[in-house]
């Protein structure tokens, strides 16, 4: 009794903040709630973070005046909660303006808070919708659940979209846990980690006045414990059944030079970081050169080579003298087409981030153009109006990158089943299988963390990838050339990997891909039939409140 008292202190505390305590209080409870994603994965801390918003919301809600003033005092404090969330998990982009500061540093500042800020607006319309929706008992929470679910779609898919950190990645820890995300996506366990982790305190603290009785325990397991248990359960049964052979006749190695950001494209050192690639390859994990013996498979970095390689003859040379007989290179690279010069009459050049297959003779077998760009890092929104004020995207390259083919097309790679592609930050946008010309029997994910330092965003980042590879049910390879390379299977086993700052190779058989998950083959959809049956559900009964 003496601990529901003082969650009800708790809750009344929250409640009477005005000003900027108020703010404070839900700007701390975001920051906090940045722990339950990687690397930290203390999921628990939702139990005490999301009841916060919810009893913010609960003042709102109450406030005398009409509609307008209850929305604007919950998108108050729905904004300083995003604001702390995406403050804390976002930091590490700060890193990337200080490669070359000289200039871009003094756009750090602007970058780490203001990029947060319009991030935390999609909270802030989710906290004032569901104030105006709000309900008796726990079915508000239900309410928050459906709107902050539907604000995390929104900021995956609005002006490109960036689903960094969606809430429903608190529930893809541990093992069994990221299984959930084949049956419902990331989308969905949004829409089920806020009942769970606020249903608990918040309906204690609603009884606090007397001892929490069987409807107490009943409610708390209906959306707390009743959803985790389904998930655990579906994931044990879903690890228990996983496919545990390996692809015929494929061995891969993948390389990580672990070349610094600000080293990557100096002139003087094209040709030594191109050398130390090729020297990398020929070495097995331990370290000993084996000159690619057994190796079918070598997987290079995101834009490994410094310079336009299909342009550089000598370049394809190497290539093809490095790999033996029958073996591919895959490999990140960069390429352009038409003329720079931009004579009259022939196509204006376009650049491309690539990724790239060398056949053993050094000529290009396939090629895959990145889809998905970076704003302010590929390219500029609105580009040349920019370009002509003096902006330049961090690239440093003028006009940007220009958009590959949709959708997505896959790699045919002798050896290998049909591959995936994925450069960068494809990896964390859901549903990677259906954006692409036909289902993948691999995700090849090429990337550079470089760019992050040893944050929590390059590990941050592996783990989405990781749950990519869950939620289609395929195996993942990944090479970094700073950050975290690895093989992953198709339930986010790690079978071999480097950590950040480590320089070497991962040598890895490579799994089977398994039958497609519910989310592989429908998508969002299950979270959208999921949210209508919560708004049904909620609907019919107000409809009947109102009635009697």
């Amino acid at each position: 009794m003496a601990a529901q008292e003082a969650i009800g202190g708790w809750r009344h505390a929250v409640r009477a903040a005005r000003g900027w305590r108020r703010g404070a209080a839900a700007f701390a409870a975001g920051a906090l709630s940045n722990l339950a994603m990687a690397p930290f994965f203390i999921s628990p801390i939702l139990f005490f973070t999301l009841p916060v918003l919810v009893w913010l919301i609960d003042e709102a809600a109450s406030r005398p005046g009409g509609p307008r003033d209850v929305a604007r005092a919950a998108a108050f404090a729905g904004w300083w909660f995003g604001f702390g969330y995406f403050l804390f998990g976002l930091f590490w982009i700060g890193e990337a303006f200080l490669v070359e500061a000289d200039k871009f540093g003094w756009l750090l500042p602007f970058a780490v808070t203001l990029m947060p800020a319009g991030l935390a607006l999609f909270w802030a319309v989710a906290a004032a919708v569901a104030a105006l929706l709000w309900r008796p008992d726990l079915a508000r929470i239900l309410v928050l659940a459906l709107a902050l679910s539907a604000a995390e779609w929104l900021r995956g898919h609005i002006l490109t979209g960036f689903p960094w950190n969606v809430l429903g990645y608190a529930l893809t820890w541990p093992l069994v846990m990221m299984q959930s995300a084949g049956l419902l996506g990331i989308y969905g366990l949004t829409l089920v980690a806020v009942p769970v982790f606020a249903a608990p305190l918040v309906r204690l603290a609603d009884a606090e006045r007397e001892a929490p009785g069987r409807r107490s325990w009943i409610a708390i397991l209906a959306m707390s414990g009743l959803p985790l248990a389904v998930l655990v359960g579906y994931g044990a049964v879903r690890l228990a059944t996983s496919p545990t052979g390996v692809v015929d006749g494929v061995k891969i190695r993948i390389v990580q030079p672990s070349i610094p950001q600000r080293e990557k494209w100096l002139p003087d050192k094209q040709a030594s970081i191109f050398q130390d690639h090729l020297a990398l390859s020929e070495m097995d994990a331990s370290g000993q050169r084996d000159n690619l013996a057994g190796i079918t498979h070598v997987v290079w970095p995101e834009a490994a080579m410094p310079f336009l390689p299909l342009e550089h003859p000598e370049a394809l040379a190497a290539i093809g003298d490095l790999l033996p007989d029958g073996a591919f290179l895959l490999t990140g690279a960069l390429r352009r087409e038409g003329n720079a010069a931009g004579a009259v009459g022939v196509k204006p050049a376009r650049a491309y981030n690539s990724l790239m297959v060398f056949d053993s003779a050094g000529t290009l077998d396939a090629v895959y153009d990145k889809t998905h760009l970076v704003p302010f890092g590929e390219y500029l929104p609105w580009q040349s109006t920019l370009e002509a004020i003096g902006l330049e995207q961090l690239t440093r390259l003028r006009g940007g990158f220009s958009v590959g083919d949709t959708p997505r097309p896959i790699l045919r790679i002798p050896g290998l089943p049909s591959v995936g592609g994925l450069i960068c930050y494809e990896a964390i946008f859901p549903g990677v299988g259906r954006a692409s010309a036909s289902r993948p029997g691999l995700l090849l994910n090429v990337t550079n963390d470089g760019w992050f330092g040893n944050t929590t965003g390059p590990r941050q980042h592996f783990h989405q990838a990781r749950v990519r590879a869950v939620e289609e049910g395929l195996p993942l390879v990944r090479a970094a050339n700073n950050g975290i390379s690895a093989v992953v299977d198709s339930s986010g086993n790690i079978l071999g990997a480097l950590g950040i700052n480590l320089r070497g190779s991962v040598d890895s058989l490579l799994p089977l891909a398994r039958s497609a998950p519910p989310y592989a083959v429908l998508g969002d959809v299950i979270y959208l039939l999921a949210a209508l049956l919560i708004a049904g559900t909620l609907w019919f009964f107000r409809t009947l409140e109102r009635a009697s």
